[in-house]
């Protein structure tokens, strides 16, 4: 079974020809659906029992004939597999972990510019989680609030995109350009929602000049 009850985790395969990055290759496909890899049982590493016997086989070839085959596999050590931190604290952030957060970025174990496989650096992962203790904590800690993504979008923009009015106005407060254009040469008001007052009021923008 792949997920045991109360706690995501991975066990090996009744086959023993799984290297440690083939369980990093499918703990990677639970990250990207969204799974908590910062759960007590998994952290930055997971044992993987891979210490197991499998008993007689009895199976009938075309012929008819019975035969018994005996497939033990022999022990082996426990593995270990080790997580990028960049992932790691990448779903620190996303869960809102600070005291972890803070831990890492302190520890100097990432780097808050870093690019992730989504595109974004820490500070879009923040916002777009709506989380604003967690975009104070890393701006606190040096993170860029003009950081741009793969496409261009700052901070600014997922918060009017994704409607966090409260988020918005703390980047404002800090001098976040309204101004500066994605690489669709959209700027964050006109990424607004017309039905969210909040931000419409925020830019002094009516609904109809979205």
């Amino acid at each position: 079974e792949i997920v045991n009850s109360g706690n995501i985790g991975l066990q090996y395969f009744t086959e023993m020809t799984n290297t440690p990055i083939h369980v990093f290759l499918i703990y990677f496909d639970f990250f990207l659906a969204g799974t908590n890899i910062s759960s007590p049982t998994i952290m930055k590493y997971y044992q993987c029992p891979v210490a197991q016997t499998i008993g007689p086989k009895p199976y009938t070839k075309d012929c008819g004939m019975p035969i018994t085959c005996k497939n033990t596999a022999s022990l082996k050590p426990v593995r270990n597999v080790h997580f990028p931190n960049d992932i790691v604290f990448q779903d620190y952030v996303r869960q809102g972990e600070m005291e972890r957060i803070g831990l890492f970025i302190r520890s100097k174990r990432v780097s808050l510019d870093t690019i992730y496989p989504s595109g974004m650096a820490a500070i879009h992962e923040a916002v777009l989680s709506g989380n604003l203790d967690c975009v104070k904590l890393l701006v606190s800690y040096g993170a860029d609030i003009h950081q741009r993504d793969e496409e261009g979008w700052t901070p600014l923009h997922m918060a009017c995109s994704d409607d966090y009015p409260h988020i918005a106005r703390y980047l404002l407060s800090l001098g976040a350009d309204r101004d500066l254009e994605n690489d669709c040469g959209e700027k964050p008001a006109d990424l607004i929602d017309p039905q969210s007052q909040e931000l419409l009021d925020l830019f002094g923008l009516a609904a109809n000049e979205t």
